[in-house]
């Protein structure tokens, strides 16, 4: 069963002529003969966070994988606001056609890992500085001033000159979401990012991702985590093998799901 996503009533933050950032349709991915994917569509609208919930295997990580093109998908289209992106070839040889288009898309599509992925020979303020300025070729003062704000806002402005090493997962994490930030993207992406936590510092990330939803960025978050998903999205996907088994608004989906496989799975986790 695939669905497009009901968009919510408009805000201040989405105009009715402004495009989803991202916008997914029949989207299959396979690994050779195994099929991750089976059809699945996909809208996060301006503003909007969006969650994927579903048991590991469901393909949850892979969808999210295919948003920022980090996946080539064998047949669907992929959007980011509005522009399509282009294809050349087909099925499992399928792979996006322009290779600067690539790049523009993922620079404005900022994802945090499950494992935090900094880079260990750099402070934490290089770490959030790096990209926007070898990538994006931004004024390093301009970016400093940029990161140490975005470190402010995560709570870990103390850490600038620390290293990696020196900080919990939870404050590594934070990092990771500062350097996510630094890259002033259109939209956040979140592939399990309390996964790999313990659940105090587990606590600290989910703070900082609830902030981000109240400020009215636009995310996808994958998360195993439901009352997140419940108390900061405006739209849950849930994913079976494969396809859309259910989705809506979190408190349809937490409070009466549908589907009995939605209900066994809620069960499972709380």
């Amino acid at each position: 069963m695939t669905a497009a996503i009901q968009t919510a009533p408009q805000t201040t933050a989405q105009s009715a002529n402004t495009p989803p950032v991202i916008a997914i349709h029949g989207l299959h991915k396979a690994y050779g003969s195994l099929e991750v994917l089976k059809g699945v569509d996909l809208t996060a609208p301006r503003g909007h966070v969006v969650s994927l919930i579903g048991s590991s295997g469901s393909g949850k990580s892979t969808l999210l994988r295919c948003c920022n093109l980090l996946e080539d998908s064998q047949q669907g289209e992929i959007r980011f606001e509005g522009e399509a992106v282009r294809w050349k070839g087909e099925g499992l040889n399928r792979h996006p056609a322009d290779r600067a288009q690539v790049t523009r898309i993922r620079t404005n599509l900022s994802m945090v890992f499950q494992q935090f992925n900094l880079w260990s020979h750099m402070t934490i303020l290089q770490n959030v500085m790096e990209a926007p300025v070898t990538v994006l070729k931004r004024d390093p003062a301009e970016v400093e001033a940029k990161a140490r704000e975005y470190l402010a806002k995560v709570g870990i402005a103390d850490k600038a000159d620390a290293w990696p090493a020196m900080l919990s997962g939870g404050q590594q994490q934070r990092a990771a979401i500062a350097r996510a930030l630094c890259m002033e993207p259109r939209a956040l992406l979140f592939d399990e990012p309390t996964s790999a936590l313990d659940p105090e510092l587990e606590q600290e990330v989910v703070r900082v991702i609830k902030a981000l939803a109240e400020e009215g960025r636009t995310m996808i978050l994958v998360t195993h985590d439901m009352k997140l998903a419940a108390d900061c999205s405006d739209h849950v996907i849930f994913l079976h093998q494969g396809l859309i088994e259910e989705q809506g608004p979190p408190v349809a989906m937490f409070k009466s799901p549908q589907t009995a496989r939605l209900r066994g799975f809620l069960s499972a986790t709380s």
